[in-house]
């Protein structure tokens, strides 16, 4: 690719040498018109460079995607996000039995524990589909019309 895009350079500098050899030949009533079609030429150049670039990055971004859907996860769903996601339900955990207990003894120590449990099993997706969550990701995108 490199080889590529020096050869692309020597063209536009034999394009350079070329507009100047023409302006000394024309004369400076044609400078104009010879630097607007030289730079026509730059700015097709450019052009191609940065779609190319974005191209790139276009296919690397759908790939990653295309990656993540097929592992069957989010792109923000990795196990550092549901290891912490645990770890903060779970330091949340304490006053909430506390309360939990001071207010309502066992039934609501319970309770408590029951929404503890459950906020963490629908964040990890194994109760996801039963509300439509992950169906409804996977079939929905931003980016189709």
């Amino acid at each position: 690719m490199e080889a590529r895009e020096q050869a692309r350079d020597a063209e536009l500098k034999k394009e350079l040498d070329a507009t100047l050899h023409a302006r000394r030949e024309l004369g400076e009533e044609y400078e104009t018109v010879l630097v607007d079609s030289f730079l026509d030429k730059v700015e097709q150049r450019l052009d191609s460079v940065v779609d190319r670039r974005v191209r790139r990055q276009l296919a690397e971004q759908q790939m990653t995607v295309a990656r993540d859907s097929r592992a069957g996860r989010t792109p923000g769903d990795t196990w550092g996000g549901r290891f912490g996601f645990a770890v903060v339900s779970l330091v949340l955990a304490i006053p909430l039995s506390a309360i939990a207990v001071v207010n309502a003894d066992l039934p609501g120590l319970l309770i408590a524990w029951g929404g503890i449990v459950g906020v963490n099993a629908l964040h990890t997706g194994h109760w996801g589909p039963l509300f439509g969550r992950r169906r409804r990701e996977r079939q929905e995108s931003d980016w189709e019309d």
